[in-house]
């Protein structure tokens, strides 16, 4: 008979150190996310933004829940890679900024820590 009772706890036993860098990693990328979404909120740039910090905090809560950590790891990959295709096309290719001059503090900590989480999931899943 199964103990289940369908609630989620977090189950942290199993992740080592590379594991929490990715953590890391996404929260801070989730929550800039979330910062440029509520500063365009009337946009449909914003609703963007906020759906995608929701998907790396969403994603991190699943990790900590050990809920399908390999599928989210193998997810994580395409979706944080797409955050990193998107950004420069909509600021760089599409828009007026110049790349690396008008990257910003936010850009450049953003996209630094989406790096380090593709790395650690690319490893996470070997």
């Amino acid at each position: 008979m199964s103990t289940d009772t369908g609630s989620f706890s977090l189950d942290t036993d199993s992740l080592g150190g590379l594991a929490y860098v990715g953590i890391v990693a996404a929260i801070i990328s989730g929550l800039i996310h979330l910062r440029l979404g509520v500063g365009f909120i009337d946009s449909p740039l914003g609703i963007s933004f906020l759906l995608a910090g929701l998907g790396f905090l969403g994603a991190v809560v699943l990790v900590l829940v050990n809920y399908r950590r390999r599928t989210v790891y193998a997810v994580g990959i395409p979706f944080t890679a797409i955050q990193i295709v998107l950004w420069y096309y909509v600021n760089f290719v599409a828009g007026d900024y110049a790349f690396p001059a008008d990257v910003g503090t936010l850009g450049a900590i953003d996209k630094v820590a989406q790096v380090v989480l593709i790395a650690v999931l690319v490893v996470l899943l070997r």
